[in-house]
């Protein structure tokens, strides 16, 4: 008989197929008889070194994706690290055992120290586990291998897990934690493998037992039959020969279909894929392994590689978004209660204003003698006074074109004031929704309140697009929200003129945009707003597709 979890949905498109699960922490035994202190102290070493050299690969491997991979290579590498490993073998403990009480202590001694950001608890674990199961000879805790395609299925993912996902053997990704804007609902996306997040109960899954996963509707069912899979196939969009060119809706209504791209490894994807420009170009993710601050003249290098491959185009600059999720080793912002609702963004200016001016020259720089239109805006903007003063500071520095990223409440809801100040806004749809709830991004548990169909979040997305109606601005939505393509829709019915995304959803955002006139979309987007909760706004949206 079968059985059905509900989730949160990331990733389009229904699978069937046994579940494998992820491997988990090897424990390390108990010490017992007498070590060698020199030999467990280099075994534990070299643990560290490797760990860091394989977490490095794998950032390589991921791109602009990958900051999070060198954010724990770093970790491994860390002579601190290393240092309380050794103290714990001199007093008896074997390299495995050092290792795995090493990596307590040093997050408790983390968050003694003000002056360093103390690590997330998934991401050290994630390196400890790895590095013990290397001294004890097992295998990486991890993504497994039965031989055949799987539905992978797993508490929660590590970026170097989900960095090593093969897109032809996972045929779906399930997990109890994560959320919409997790590194799980990202690489799923990216990789156009169908998942649903946030979904409790699967931990009772057995390996081998077969589910089928419908990442649209966020269900799981265990055990499906026949009838069950054919429900669940009535609800995906048949495949359709891919459109090609602009986006716009099936009536002729331009939407601007935009990349996120971290620099010039996201560049050929973001082409290959049809990007008329890009929508957020996240400068911090080629700076956050450094200790020291980018010179003006590489980061001139590296904007202008961007800048090069968009003639023509408008290529929005983010400045650096650092701090919170995202520290970085050069900009030191002390102790802070909630990093999140702290120092971060366009108010790191406050404590270390040569980061932002040299990266204005940088920008500026670059741009001389581009084909690209460059364009640049603040991120964590929260009053017109702030605006004001980017924007002054931004044409100061020779960049003419300003703009702001629209990410917390009191910017949504004086939208009007902002677009008085600045040429453009951008919605950062993963951090308002964050902001809007009150609910950390990296906190599984609440993952359904940053579901972006909540209503509540479309209200000040829809507050936002009208202030850029009434000044004759087109507005940008950025983040996961655009990237569903059945959300695309009702946020082109809400106004949306232009949509920012990872360049593998462009396709499918263009083919659906193209199946729907405008009134269509004004009509999906009415019966979003009108429903209660997350759930009944994508049941009422895909009712409206299908009145029948």
């Amino acid at each position: 008989m079968s059985s059905t979890y509900a989730g949160i949905g990331v990733s389009n498109g229904v699978a069937v197929g046994v579940v494998a699960r992820v491997h988990g922490p090897v424990l390390p035994p108990r010490d017992g008889a007498p070590i060698d202190v020199e030999k467990e102290t280099d075994r534990a070493f070299d643990a560290f070194d490797e760990v860091g050299g394989e977490l490095e690969a794998l950032a390589q491997r991921a791109g602009a994706s990958g900051a999070v991979l060198v954010r724990q290579a770093r970790i491994a590498r860390d002579p601190t690290l290393a240092s309380l490993a050794a103290q714990l073998v001199s007093s008896g403990r074997t390299a495995p055992r050092a290792a795995w009480e090493a990596f307590g202590a040093y997050r408790d001694m983390r968050a003694a120290d003000p002056m360093r950001a103390v690590p997330d608890r998934a991401e050290l674990d994630d390196i400890r586990d790895r590095v013990v199961a290397r001294l004890l000879g097992e295998p990486t805790p991890g993504i497994p291998d039965p031989g055949t395609p799987y539905v992978l299925v797993a508490r929660d993912l590590s970026p170097a897990v989900t960095a090593g996902l093969d897109p032809q053997r996972v045929l779906a990704i399930v997990t109890e934690r994560g959320g919409p804007t997790s590194h799980t609902a990202v690489l799923a996306k990216s990789l156009g493998i169908p998942a649903v997040v946030a979904c409790p109960g699967v931990a009772s899954l057995r390996s081998g037992q077969r589910v089928m996963v419908d990442g649209g509707a966020g269900e799981v069912t265990a055990d499906p039959d026949a009838a069950a899979i054919d429900a669940a196939g009535r609800h995906v969009e048949p495949a359709a020969p891919p459109v090609v060119g602009p986006g716009r809706t099936r009536d002729g209504r331009s939407v601007q279909l935009l990349a996120a791209v971290g620099g010039a490894g996201d560049v050929a994807d973001a082409l290959a894929a049809g990007a008329e420009g890009v929508g957020v170009f996240r400068t911090e993710f080629a700076f956050l392994d450094r200790t020291e601050p980018p010179s003006v003249t590489e980061q001139s290098a590296a904007y202008r590689e961007v800048f090069d491959a968009f003639p023509g185009r408008e290529v929005t600059v983010r400045t650096l978004d650092i701090g919170a999720d995202k520290p970085a080793s050069f900009a030191r912002l002390g102790d802070q209660p909630n990093p999140a609702l702290g120092v971060r963004g366009l108010r790191v200016a406050r404590r270390h204003p040569e980061l932002l001016t040299d990266q204005l020259t940088a920008i500026a720089t670059a741009a001389r003698g581009s084909q690209a239109q460059v364009r640049v805006m603040a991120p964590m903007v929260a009053t017109t006074a702030e605006a004001a003063w980017f924007a002054a500071q931004a044409r100061q520095h020779g960049v003419k074109v300003t703009g702001v990223m629209v990410e917390v409440p009191a910017a949504a809801l004086r939208a009007a004031d902002l677009l008085q100040v600045v040429d453009f806004v951008s919605v950062g749809s993963n951090d308002l929704a964050q902001y809007t709830f009150a609910t950390d991004r990296a906190d599984g548990e609440l993952a359904d309140l940053l579901d972006p169909w909540q209503p509540a979040f479309l209200d000040l997305v829809a507050t936002v697009l009208r202030a850029g109606a009434v000044a004759g601005r087109m507005v940008t939505v950025c983040g996961e929200a655009p990237s569903d393509p059945l959300l695309a829709l009702v946020l082109v019915g809400l106004g949306a003129g232009a949509l920012s995304m990872n360049a593998r959803s462009l396709s499918d955002v263009r083919s659906t945009l193209a199946r729907h006139s405008y009134d269509d979309c004004v009509r999906y987007a009415a019966a979003a707003l009108s429903a209660d909760g997350p759930s009944e706004a994508r049941a009422r949206v895909r009712a409206a597709l299908d009145p029948g």
